[in-house]
């Protein structure tokens, strides 16, 4: 059945409860879904409306009245990891998900606790993710909601209950793949991608029956071991590629992985996903050409692709990055608008990808219609008139085999961090960030299936002291934005500053109000026109997820899910963390309203354990043997350079630095399994382990030292 016949007739059903109050209690339904945006009162799907505009018309919190908004009631999470979340509200409840997939609903307007749900996912999973144990949320259809699980399964859940109606795995549970997207669903049918490229995978989405979770459609983004037996699509793709490193048993995945977004025209019934990255990311070792270096375009790697959501039927696609080696992701935010552009009325997509440039498509045919770089980017020299980036051949570090300082780097210009679009402005709001990184590429790499990261370079090749060398230039790029983005003119209308990268998603308000939090521990509402700051909230955490708001009984709400976490949280410098002081995670859901009288507990005191290590006393070939080993196996989850930050623990204040045979029970014998730590036993032999343990060692004792002589600076300037 296609939905586009539902408009018309919703649009009568649904005026009258537009902002006013609330549509009546019932099923989500394909009416429902099409018609969301004509529902102002409930917040249904992850953007809002298969738009994914995030735009909402209500105005009673507006630039007049912002100032009077306050904390009408807060829910403490019960994990102290990444929140990225949207909540969805029906029917005056909110439901959210929190990290390690769990699910909590809420009296809407009074914050009563009404049940929650743990799937139980075992923690070592873990180490399988590469950006954190997140979750991003919920979809929902009849009476029942959706959450796809950190270790690959889609839970259908009672939406008044809590209770599992079914439960489907969607992954090779073998294999490095996690969800930690939203699910989408389309006239009964629950869309649902995985992560993983950066372990080795095979990048898919698929639809479920939402009655029961029967697998309905599996369209793969890159060719693997189908044979004669390929779809067109990707006979088609297969042909650019080279090498066999996608077939049989040594297949390395070649990534692809669907794991964040998507968007639905019901009237074209198209259905929009965002590819990500090769896997590994190094294309000379993925599809490497003749002379050993990277070749082939490797479609549908950090692509747009248009299927028909009935069938999975491939439709057209736009490739981003063609041969991309950087992980220059597509799955970023995809927004549908319609507008005028050189006189003529598009359809048209937009998307701002890590790769940093701005694209604007038409919807209906894949068509270029203009990309711009939304951030200083240097991969990049300018953009051919049918839309084909012009490479800077020495930041193909796959052809030149030599390292480069590449922008931006693997975070990308703009993350999963939503955007949102405002259609009396006709702006785009972009949590962009600025991050170039060193590439270097690994000799020799050879892919592990059983831990670590499979990306085919050295991302230890940074690891100096602080104060030296590349590390140091690498920092000084770093800076963290809110870009308000015209997209028929290709340039920014205003910018906003942050204290730092990885700030929150965004919501943009018929209040002439655009809200975002940031990395400095700050929720604050903007003037969509200007830019101007109207209101601040203390929000005493990092925030990256993106606010959403709602009514009950005429009142409007806006929350957000407050928490620091995520992959710059966890994987990025902790020195540069630190500059942003202070960010720490408590995880929290903040719901405020005009008059809010909430008030928050008090601050809790942090303060860091001050280094204390033993003292290095390993050979130099003992060291470097465990840099190496940490930059594969550790630096995704503890940081490089071994400077963690605050939210998983940092190994160079930790108390098993001290013991050779308590850091060999954690890393190679599994003991704490449980909290996140896997064994690494079947990667790490317990001279490798113990290597590891003397480069952490030696790290903390450099920065030790560094620390003291900053001290002695400081008193000397006194």
């Amino acid at each position: 059945m296609k939905l586009r016949g539902f408009a018309m007739a919703a649009t009568l059903l649904l005026a009258a409860c537009g902002d006013s109050g609330d549509v009546a209690e019932g099923g989500i339904d394909a009416m429902r879904l099409v018609n969301a945006g004509e529902d102002s009162a409930n917040w249904i799907s992850h953007g809002r409306t298969y738009s994914e505009q995030r735009f909402s018309p209500l105005d009673q919190v507006n630039r007049d009245s912002v100032g009077d908004l306050g904390l009408a009631w807060f829910a403490d999470m019960d994990t102290a990891r990444g929140q990225e979340a949207t909540p969805l509200v029906m029917d005056g409840k909110l439901y959210v998900t929190s990290a390690w997939s769990k699910v909590f609903a809420f009296d809407a307007a009074t914050g009563e606790p009404l049940w929650s749900y743990d799937p139980q996912v075992p923690g070592e999973t873990g180490v399988k993710a590469c950006c954190d144990v997140v979750n991003r949320g919920l979809a929902a259809w009849g009476d029942n909601l959706f959450l796809g699980t950190l270790d690959g399964r889609l839970v259908a859940l009672d939406r008044d209950t809590g209770e599992v109606a079914w439960e489907k795995v969607t992954v090779d549970q073998t294999k490095s793949y996690t969800i930690t997207g939203a699910p989408r669903v389309i006239d009964g049918k629950v869309l649902i991608g995985s992560g993983g490229a950066e372990f080795g995978v095979r990048g898919y989405i698929a639809a479920y029956d939402a009655e029961d979770g029967e697998e309905l459609w599996r369209f793969y983004t890159v060719p693997g071991d189908d044979g004669d037996d390929a779809p067109e699509y990707l006979k088609a793709a297969a042909e650019t590629w080279s090498g066999d490193a996608l077939s049989g048993e040594d297949s390395i995945g070649g990534g692809g992985t669907v794991w964040d977004s998507m968007a639905y025209d019901p009237d074209l019934d198209l259905l929009y996903i965002g590819v990500g990255n090769g896997s590994p990311w190094n294309r000379a070792y993925r599809s490497p050409g003749p002379d050993g270096t990277g070749e082939g375009d490797n479609l549908y790697l950090s692509s747009i692709v248009a299927i028909r959501p009935d069938t999975g039927e491939y439709v057209w696609h736009y490739q981003t990055t063609p041969g991309e080696t950087w992980d220059y992701t597509a799955t970023q935010h995809i927004v549908l608008a319609d507008m005028e552009i050189d006189g003529r009325e598009r359809q048209v997509l937009m998307q701002a990808p890590k790769n940093g440039y701005f694209y604007v498509l038409d919807r209906a045919t894949g068509e270029f219609i203009s990309a711009e770089p939304y951030i200083p980017l240097n991969w990049s020299t300018g953009m051919t008139d049918d839309g084909r980036p012009i490479m800077n051949p020495e930041t193909r570090i796959d052809v030149t085999g030599q390292p480069a300082i590449v922008m931006p780097g693997p975070l990308g210009g703009h993350n999963w961090h939503p955007m949102a679009y405002h259609p009396g402005e006709n702006l785009v709001y972009i949590p962009a960030f600025e991050a170039a990184m060193l590439y270097k590429p690994e000799a020799n790499w050879k892919p592990d299936r059983a831990r670590g990261f499979n990306i085919g370079f050295d991302i230890g090749a940074g690891d100096l002291p602080p104060d030296l060398g590349i590390r140091r230039e690498i920092l000084g790029t770093i800076k963290g934005k809110l870009v308000a983005w015209d997209p028929v003119a290709q340039e920014p209308r205003w910018e906003v500053e942050h204290p730092g990268p990885w700030n929150g998603g965004l919501l943009a308000t018929g209040g002439g109000l655009v809200f975002q939090g940031n990395s400095g521990s700050e929720f604050s509402a903007y003037d969509a026109k200007t830019g101007d700051k109207l209101w601040s909230f203390p929000a005493q955490t990092g925030i990256v997820a993106p606010p959403m708001t709602y009514t009950v009984n005429g009142e409007q709400y806006v929350a957000v899910l407050a928490g620091w976490g995520g992959a710059f949280a966890i994987t990025a410098d902790g020195e540069l963390i630190d500059q942003m002081k202070p960010v720490r995670n408590i995880s929290r859901l903040l719901v405020f309203k005009l008059g809010g009288e909430a008030q928050l507990p008090e601050e809790p005191d942090f303060a860091l354990a001050p280094l204390d290590p033993p003292l290095s006393k390993a050979s130099a070939q003992t060291i470097e043997l465990g840099r190496e080993k940490y930059a594969r196996y550790c630096a995704v989850c503890h940081a490089p350079a071994a400077v963690g930050s605050t939210e998983l623990p940092d190994l160079r204040r930790s108390g098993a630095l001290e013991n050779r045979s308590t850091w060999l029970q954690i890393v190679h014998g599994g003991a704490l399994q449980d909290n996140g730590m896997a064994s690494f036993s079947q990667s790490l032999s317990e001279d490798e382990v113990e290597a590891i343990r003397q480069y952490v060692i030696k790290r903390a004792n450099e920065d030790k030292e560094m620390e003291l002589e900053r001290a002695k600076t400081r008193v000397a300037a006194r």
